[in-house]
């Protein structure tokens, strides 16, 4: 909503805006590009959708020259496809140092659009970056999607946004052609963004552990967000989610008894709520076998290895599969030390991690920090759920004294303590 409404003649930014790290970075940038005199700087940080959005909207700013970076991890994210989709398009855009990556140097113009084919197997973001300027072209935009394509959830809730916007969008699917007219966005059709369901999946994965009753105001079904599905796979692990009769325009996620003895899933339209289904699961003690997540590899960090890894603590034996599955067929072994969790500057390692404290409490999650990425206010909320969180001295990371309660404590079930 934030690039739609810059591309939107006399309209105003959205009022209600997430307050975290990538929506801030964006806002920054669109403040710099509207307030440009001569060439200008854009440092959009970790947050990768920022970056492919600002990216694509900086081509289409006639007469705006910039340099686009970000961290050191988005500088080895790969931008390639979208850099040479844009260059089709007429874009003026250069790589600094490496081809495909950032640093890069962009100059604004107006793009004729046209014909495009896109790889649409490497990211939803490529293609909603260059769905979201189609308008503003000259000829508008027919995009044929090649491969199999990721997220479409993501394309879909672009498609729809951008059409209360005012835009002329028609997806052909399944036939992966997406035709974009070139009719400007109107301001009239401007809208709000919803609340963030993948935010939301954390408070799923706290009921499951805890046997617990939430409330997420804000929360509508059905929604845009393709995450929403987590509404409807958390209840295989054993939690249902009603509308609140309490509250209006909330929802109520509540335990139930239920639970599937194997948890099997393909999240290739969800890939954002892997970490927390497939912790959830291991904490319950559901073998789980996760398809679809060829994405995770090049997100803020190789989520697939970085869940192995961290789970590996817990004593939870998991397989990675053709570089896009995760397998855990209860296989264990034995635990010596309190786990403390490494995040990978990856937010949703974080928060994906944290609940386990239900079942072992004291664990330790390093570099928290950057939770700030897309939930600030992650760790006050989970004080507020009645978590004890404070900063983890020497002490806390030993090992315990008695690893038979450890090992204990990651094989039984939680009480049935309400949040």
């Amino acid at each position: 909503m934030l690039i739609i409404n810059a591309l939107t003649p006399g309209a105003t930014l959205p009022t209600k805006i997430a307050d975290c790290d990538d929506t801030n970075l964006l806002t920054a940038a669109l403040n710099a590009i509207n307030d440009a005199n001569g060439d200008i700087e854009i440092n959009t940080g970790a947050a990768g959708t920022a970056t492919r959005f600002v990216t694509a909207y900086l081509c289409s700013r006639e007469g705006v020259n910039a340099t686009v970076d970000g961290s050191e991890r988005m500088r080895q994210r790969p931008m390639g496809i979208l850099i040479d989709s844009l260059r089709a398009l007429g874009a003026d855009i250069k790589c600094l140092n490496k081809e495909g990556f950032l640093p890069l140097h962009i100059s604004g113009q107006q793009l004729k659009g046209g014909h495009l084919n896109i790889d649409a197997s490497v990211s939803s973001q490529f293609i909603s970056a260059l769905m979201m300027i189609a308008p503003t072209m000259t000829e508008g935009l027919i995009l044929h999607l090649n491969g199999d394509l990721l997220s479409k959830p993501y394309i879909d809730m672009t498609a729809e946004l951008m059409r209360r916007s005012g835009a002329e969008v028609t997806f052909e699917y399944p036939h992966e052609e997406i035709i974009i007219a070139p009719k400007p966005y109107s301001s009239e059709g401007t809208c709000e963004a919803e609340p963030d369901w993948s935010a939301a999946s954390y408070w799923y994965e706290l009921a499951a552990l805890t046997a617990g009753f939430v409330t997420l105001p804000g929360l509508q079904l059905p929604s845009l967000q393709g995450d929403s599905a987590c509404s409807s796979l958390f209840e295989m692990l054993g939690v249902v989610t009603s509308e609140s009769e309490e509250e209006e325009n909330a929802l109520e996620i509540a335990p139930t008894p239920e639970q599937f003895s194997r948890f099997e899933v393909d999240l290739v339209d969800t890939p954002d709520i892997a970490q927390t289904l497939a912790v959830t699961a291991a904490m319950l003690g559901i073998p789980f076998h996760l398809r679809g997540l060829q994405s995770l590899r090049v997100k803020e960090t190789d989520r697939l290895e970085a869940l192995r890894v961290e789970l590996d603590k817990y004593g939870i034996i998991v397989e990675i599969r053709n570089n896009s599955e995760l397998v855990w067929n209860g296989a264990r072994h034995p635990i010596f030390e309190r786990p403390v969790i490494d995040t990978y500057d990856d937010h949703r390692m974080a928060m994906a991690f944290a609940p386990t404290a239900v079942f072992i409490p004291g664990i330790v999650i390093r570099n928290a920090e950057v939770v700030s990425k897309s939930y600030p206010g992650y760790w006050d909320d989970l004080v507020s759920a009645g978590f004890t969180i404070a900063d983890a001295d020497a002490e806390s990371v030993d090992s315990l004294d008695n690893v038979s309660d450890l090992n204990a404590n990651c094989n039984d079930q939680p009480s049935a303590t309400p949040l």
